[in-house]
C-alpha cells in the first residue's frame, strides 16, 4: 500500500522577462582567510516565445577577462537562478544570458564564488526585467444541442475564454474556443449543470 495526498490540481505557470537588461554584478566576500571574489557582466534578453530552447547562455567573453574555467560555473549559476521566479517564484523561461565581461582575483576568485555571483545576478537582474506571468492555454471544442449555444457561450466567458468559432449543423452547435488551464478544472462537470 502506498500513502498518497489528494489535492486539486495545480498549474503550472512560468515566468518570462519582457525586456532586455544589462548587468553588472560583483561578489566580494572578505572572511579570515581567502575571501570570494567573482564578477560578471552581460546582457539578459528575452528569447522569442516560439523559441525551442528556454534557455540559451552565450560566452563573448575575450582576452581572458574571465578564465576559461569560471565560464561553466557562470552558466550553472545563471540556470540555478531560473528555477524561482521573482513573480510567484515559477520557473523562469525564453531567457539568453550574454557574459561579455568580468573580472576575477588571483587568490580569491574560484567556482564557487563564480557560481554564486551569477546566481545572484540572475535574481537581481530578473527584478528589473519587466517579468510577465505565462498561463497554459486549453483548446477546446464543445458539441451542443443549438439552444443551448448563449448559454455555453456565457459559461465560456465566465471562465475567461475566448470563442474562437462556432458552427451550427443540423441543431448541433460546435464551439471552439481558447480557455485558461486553471479555470478548466471540474469543466465538464459544470456544464452539465
Amino acid at each position: 500500500k502506498c500513502e498518497c495526498i489528494i489535492g486539486e490540481p495545480r498549474v503550472a505557470y512560468r515566468e518570462t522577462p519582457t525586456k532586455a537588461v544589462e548587468f553588472n554584478y560583483k561578489h566580494k566576500k572578505q572572511s579570515g582567510g581567502s575571501g570570494q571574489y567573482a564578477h560578471v557582466v552581460g546582457i539578459l534578453e528575452p528569447l522569442p516565445e516560439t523559441s525551442e530552447v528556454h534557455y540559451e547562455f552565450v560566452d563573448e567573453i575575450s582576452g581572458g577577462r574571465i578564465p576559461r574555467e569560471y565560464i561553466a560555473p557562470c552558466d550553472a549559476g545563471f540556470q540555478q537562478g531560473l528555477v524561482k521566479g521573482p513573480l510567484g517564484e515559477y520557473e523562469v523561461v525564453n531567457v539568453r544570458m550574454r557574459l561579455q565581461d568580468g573580472s576575477y582575483h588571483d587568490v580569491d576568485s574560484s567556482e564557487m564564488a563564480f557560481k554564486i555571483a551569477s546566481f545572484a545576478c540572475m535574481r537581481e537582474t530578473l527584478k528589473k526585467a519587466d517579468m510577465a506571468l505565462q498561463e497554459p492555454i486549453m483548446k477546446l471544442e464543445i458539441e451542443t444541442p443549438d439552444e443551448y449555444q448563449g448559454a455555453v457561450t456565457g459559461h465560456i466567458s465566465s471562465k475567461r475564454g475566448i470563442v474562437t468559432s462556432s458552427e451550427v449543423n443540423d441543431a448541433v452547435c460546435v464551439i471552439n474556443a481558447e480557455v485558461p488551464l486553471g479555470s478548466m478544472f471540474d469543466y465538464a462537470n459544470e456544464l452539465r449543470s
